[in-house]
Parts: C-alpha cells; structure tokens; sequence
C-alpha cells in the first residue's frame, strides 16, 4: 500500500500530457483566424456585427483592434508561458521532499495478491472497504490529515477492513469480474466476519468498487447488513458525451490488445482517463508552480499526486468486460451484467444502502450513479458538492462525507 520510494515519473503518462495541453493551446492560433474568417459581415478592416453570444462578440471585437501578425505573436508568447510554466510545476512536484509515511496497519488474510487491512480499534463496528480495481487502495488513507479509514476508527470506534487488490500477480492476471467477485471478495467478507465475530457487516465500495458491491450485496444477503456506494458508476450512457467518449475509446481493435498484452497497463488507462478531462495536469501543474512549497496545500497536493501516479495494471478480461460490457454495451444499466452467471440487479438488493453522489464528479456523471439509487429499494442518497476524489480526500470531504458516513452507519448498528 506504500508507494515505492523511487523517483516521481507523474504525471503518467507525461508525453500524453504535454501533448494535449499543446494541442489544445496552440489550437487556438487556428481559431483565431477561422473566427477573423469566418464572422459574418466581417472583412479584414472591419469587426464583426453584433453577435447574439456577448463573449464571442467581446472576443472578435478584440482580434479586430489588432493585426493578424500581432495576434498570433501574443498567442505564441501565452503558449511559450504556459508551456513553461506547466513544466516548472511537473519539476517541483517531482522533487518535493514529502513522502507517505504513515504506518502500516496490520494484514489480517491474504489470498494471493489480495489482502485484508484492519484498521481497528477492537470492539469496534466493523465495516468491510472494497476500493476500485484500477487505482491503490490507500486513495482511503492518503496522510495523516486525510484518512477517512483513521478517522473512522479514531473517532468513531469503526473498525474498517480494507480490501487491498494490489496489482494482478500470476493467478490474478487470468481473472474476470467474477473471480473478483465471487471468489476473492466473497472470502474476504467471510474473513472479515470470522476475525471480527460479526455475523453480518455493513460493506462501503468506492468507484468501481461500488460496482462490485452491488454485485456482492445481492449474492451475500445473509452476510451484509447493509451498503455505501460511493460515486459508484451504474447507467454508462447516462450522458451522451460520456457514452461517446467511451464508444470511441473502447475499440474492438484495443480489447483485443489487451488481450495479448495480459493486461491494461497503468499508462495506457491513464491515457484513456485523459478523455475526461485533457487539460486537467496542464491546469494543475501551472497552479503549483507558484507559492510556497512547505504548506499543508502543496504537502496534499503532492500526496495526492503520488497517489494518481501510483497506478496499477488491470486484468486482461476484467477490462474488456468493464470496456466492452460496461462502457460501450452499458450492461448493468441495460440488466445484463452477470456474476458467476447472474444478473446483477439492484432491484434484489435488501438490506439499507447509502449513495453518495457528488455533484461535481467528471469522472463518474452524476447521473450515472443517480440510476443506480433509483433502482436500490429504500436507498438513502446524499449529493455533497464535491468531485470524484476530492469527496475523499478533499478539505471538505470529512464535513460532507466522512461524517455522514459514519452517522448513517451508527443508525444502521442501532436498528
């Protein structure tokens, strides 16, 4: 769970990167001559008329007080600028001092690369954490002052077990979803219940793992008290952007890659993340360039960092069935999703759940995970006004989220 204390290589994959923020910023050299061009009523020595958008009509108004040559020399003097700005940033980042050093909790079960983290204290509520597949799962005990796993525990008298997939060893690298499912998961709820004593506990999923957990809740019923989903992704096509991005990613022609490669290596997902947001590294990293680089911000940016660049591969049929199944045929929303050979539907699902969908989340669309509750009986749904990682680990996320969390939880012991 502790990232390796090598040298930084983020943000991954850094040609990917630096590629889209140049397309996207020197795009803007072309636009500036098609809009000249292509304003009606315009000529070269005139502005455009009056335009029924205020911005676009400021913006002609602008490039017409000046001459071509001279727009295209401002525009390559910004790009120069923020090119070079975004680099100071990447090099800051990966020479900053700071490193996880938080102590390791002990391991309870391990069954090939998956194991069991207790986070205690003994006594406490146990809850089972099952995080995504795709990225490590420390995301839930980040450092010292964003820990929602030592939080619960210190605060709360929780006790999370966290589910650690680790990165696919041998055995794990032939899995599906329902080996995942059925298999592993399955016997670490049972690990779970037999180091803790409890006949049935609560399970929280994170992402992906949400995912799963529905899966997991509809086949324990008789050892799960009740569910958290946390921007879990359920309706794929829930928005049409989102579904597009996702039909022009996910190709016959890439699945079948994978395939012969075994696995999605690390830098091939992030580069398929990229689609939801290409300009987010070339944002942040200008961002961090400036200020101090010794404060509490800089120190939870860069752990934050570690985190994203910390990746891990995904099993070879576990991403064509999410590629291929879930992205581009939407097979749970559609009640074709299957584990160990049944459909999963939420509509099964009986015991309590809570859904937490941020109303800020590019990454999975508030819709998405909204289709999920709507299909749960009796779901809870709570929309804090955060993003897909920052509903964990952000400066909000212990009043949004960590707290209503462990409310809920404490109304479910005492039911």
């Amino acid at each position: 769970m502790i990232p390796h204390p090598l040298r930084r290589l983020g943000p991954r994959p850094l040609p990917a990167h630096l590629a889209m923020a140049w397309l996207a910023w020197t795009s803007s050299i072309a636009g500036s001559a098609l809009l000249r061009s292509a304003s009606p009523g315009s000529t070269p020595q005139a502005p455009p008329p009056p335009r029924l958008n205020p911005r676009l009509a400021k913006l002609t108004a602008e490039l017409f007080a000046h001459p071509p040559a001279e727009v295209a020399a401002a525009l390559g003097h910004e790009i120069a600028h923020r090119l070079e700005r975004m680099a100071a940033g990447i090099l800051r980042y990966r020479h900053h001092p700071g490193r996880r050093d938080l102590p390791e909790r002990p391991t309870v079960w391990q069954e090939g690369t998956t194991r069991l983290v207790d986070y205690r204290p003994e006594g406490g509520v146990p809850l089972l954490v099952v995080p995504s597949l795709v990225n490590r799962a420390y995301v839930m005990d980040l450092s010292a002052s964003r820990s929602f796993l030592r939080w619960l525990a210190a605060e709360r008298g929780i006790r999370p077990l966290l589910v650690d997939w680790d990165a696919p060893g041998p055995i794990e690298r032939g899995f599906d979803m329902t080996d995942y499912v059925a298999g592993r998961l399955d016997r670490a709820l049972d690990a779970a219940r037999e180091h803790t004593g409890a006949a049935a506990l609560p399970v929280i999923g994170y992402c992906m793992g949400g995912t799963l957990i529905a899966a997991l809740g509809q086949r324990r019923a008789d050892a799960v008290s009740g569910l958290i989903f946390l921007a879990t992704p359920w309706d794929f096509h829930a928005e049409a952007d989102s579904a597009a991005r996702a039909q022009a990613a996910q190709s016959d022609q890439l699945i079948h890659w994978i395939d012969s490669q075994g696995e999605l290596p690390v830098d091939v997902l992030q580069t398929l993340f990229l689609a939801f947001d290409p300009l987010t590294a070339a944002r942040k990293f200008r961002a961090f360039a400036e200020g101090d680089l010794y404060t509490p911000q800089a120190h939870a940016f860069v752990a934050l960092e570690d985190w994203l660049n910390d990746g891990i591969p995904l099993a070879a049929k576990v991403a064509a069935e999410a590629l291929g199944g879930w992205y581009r045929a939407n097979t749970p929303a559609r009640g074709e999703w299957k584990i160990a050979g049944e459909v999963v539907d939420p509509g099964r699902i009986a015991c309590p759940s809570l859904h937490l969908i941020p109303s800020r989340d590019r990454i999975v669309p508030p819709p998405s995970s909204q289709a999920l509750a709507a299909a749960t009986p009796g779901a809870d749904v709570l929309q804090p006004p955060l993003g897909h990682i920052g509903m964990m680990v952000g400066s909000a996320a212990p009043v949004d989220v960590w707290v209503p969390i462990a409310d809920w939880l404490d109304r479910l012991s005492a039911a």
